[in-house]
């Protein structure tokens, strides 16, 4: 169970999206956390804007979701065009979640609601509270804190860095961060447009000055996200905005009013690994890559989601080091295939050279009509076809699971959920019995019509699956799993 001698189970280094999840999940689950923030208050830039089915999938399980789809603009394309032609169009609908659509969320709305959803369980962020420095012991870290000047200490069973790319947290290990910088600058700007693009369409744009991406927040306010060669001023004007989309974006589209921008550097890197011994690091302490694809702050969320459910267990005594140690192997894999895919897309829609210009507008509309093409794109780009084979702690693909009986913030929590085909036969249904209440702290049984055996854990994700004619011999698979990652096993 958790030291009392401590002053919180989890320390969160950082308040942004990441930071803020974290901390509602920390007390969804009864975790004694706090969380840190070295600027006075929320961040008022809208930066991040996208917000992925598999994440509403997550912020469903974790019983947030509602505010999110209030205030969200939903967009069910993608179209792939030039200045002069589209070369794609692709439905943006999977068929296999409830949220069939991409949730356009400013950061600075995203970070509201975090707020409100955590001081409606309890809680509040820290402000003007600096990480220092920490120093672990075998069962807590001594972590030295600044607020307005002055340092103090605070005991932790955990610490979790989710403090950015500069991460003082990441510093504090000496965590390689792997990778390089993009050569030029990127251009983000929040402008008022004419309606002539759909409202639920987002636009990708090759071209040879450089790649352009534009997300519509409503049907005339869009975010617009260019590679730049040259600064000009300290932050974009509307008329070099202006310049930008009369080069590169499609024709008709007008910049009418410029409600904020910024230029920024951005790099492809990974940290080494995400775990030192009792210390964490999480979304942009851990990874950074193009911000084409608006994959940056969902793959931050799902770091935080990753590693909850862990320390959670961890925390009330049933998992062991394995599991800790399955944070870092599960989501590397996931990481590095994100900064590649974008670092891919970045270069293939900027490219200055011709044939692959040519070669790149050729292919697009041939490939795009295709139903295996379009289902790939879909999946890698909902991430709902994230999943963990190869874990440790996971026999099989390791993919999703989802149903109405997940939703809602307690219908999945702190257990894992053996499912098991109700029509079974006797044998099964009370070795499945046994075993849950072997591991009633951690194992939640349900039989449900037509279902195969599956182990499915507490972040949604199965852990094993097997016919139901396997029986037995899948159950007590089932528990070797389970034994590898937790101290909760029966005798």
């Amino acid at each position: 169970m958790a030291n009392t001698a401590l002053d919180t189970d989890v320390l969160i280094v950082g308040a942004g999206p990441v930071g803020l999840f974290l901390a509602n999940e920390c007390a969804r689950r009864g975790l004694r956390w706090r969380i840190i923030e070295e600027h006075p208050s929320q961040s008022e830039y809208s930066k991040a804007l996208a917000i992925f089915p598999r994440t509403l999938e997550i912020f469903d399980m974790a019983g947030i979701v509602a505010p999110f789809l209030e205030v969200a603009n939903r967009v069910t394309s993608v179209a792939v065009m030039t200045h002069e032609r589209a070369l794609a169009h692709m439905r943006f609908a999977p068929e296999e979640s409830p949220y069939a659509f991409i949730a356009m969320v400013p950061q600075d709305v995203t970070e509201k609601l975090l707020v409100e959803a955590l001081r409606r369980k309890g809680g509040e962020v820290e402000y003007e509270t600096k990480f220092v420095s920490a120093k672990q012991q075998e069962d807590s870290v001594s972590v030295t804190l600044e607020r307005r000047g002055k340092p103090f200490e605070v005991q932790a069973s955990f610490v979790v860095g989710c403090d950015g790319a500069h991460s003082a947290v990441r510093h504090q290990l000496n965590l390689p961060f792997e990778g390089a910088e993009y050569k030029g600058s990127f251009l983000l700007a929040d402008i008022e447009t004419n309606q002539i693009l759909p409202a639920d369409e987002m636009q990708l744009c090759p071209s040879e000055l450089g790649a352009v991406a534009i997300f519509p927040m409503s049907s005339n306010h869009r975010r617009v996200v260019a590679t730049i060669e040259n600064s000009e001023g300290d932050a974009p004007s509307l008329d070099l905005v202006r310049k930008v989309l009369a080069q590169r974006a499609p024709s008709g589209i007008q910049a009418l009013a410029l409600n904020w921008s910024s230029y920024f550097r951005i790099h492809h890197r990974l940290a080494s690994r995400m775990r030192e011994g009792r210390i964490f690091i999480a979304g942009d302490a851990a990874h950074i890559h193009s911000p084409f694809g608006g994959q940056g702050m969902n793959t931050g969320l799902h770091d935080a989601w990753n590693l909850v459910w862990k320390l959670d267990l961890f925390l009330h005594g049933h998992g062991n080091q394995e599991l800790l140690d399955s944070y870092s192997a599960e989501r590397l894999p996931v990481i590095k295939n994100v900064i590649e895919t974008t670092d891919r897309l970045t270069k293939v829609m900027g490219t200055p050279n011709k044939f692959a210009q040519a070669l790149r507008n050729t292919v697009i509309p041939m490939v795009s009509h295709l139903a295996p093409f379009q289902h790939a794109f879909v999946e890698r780009l909902s991430e709902l076809g994230i999943a963990y084979q190869g874990s440790p702690i996971v026999e099989g693909p390791g993919k999703r699971y989802f149903n109405n009986s997940l939703r809602g913030g307690n219908g999945i929590r702190s257990h894992f959920l053996l499912i098991v085909d109700d029509g079974a036969d006797s044998s099964t249904k009370e070795a499945a019995e046994r075993l849950s209440a072997s591991l009633r702290d951690i194992v939640e049984l349900r039989l449900l019509p037509g279902h195969d055996i599956i182990l499915v854990r507490p972040d949604g994700y199965i852990a094993s699956s097997a016919h139901s004619s396997r029986g037995i011999t899948e159950l007590s698979s089932v528990r070797s799993l389970l034994e590898r990652q937790t101290n909760s096993l029966a005798a």
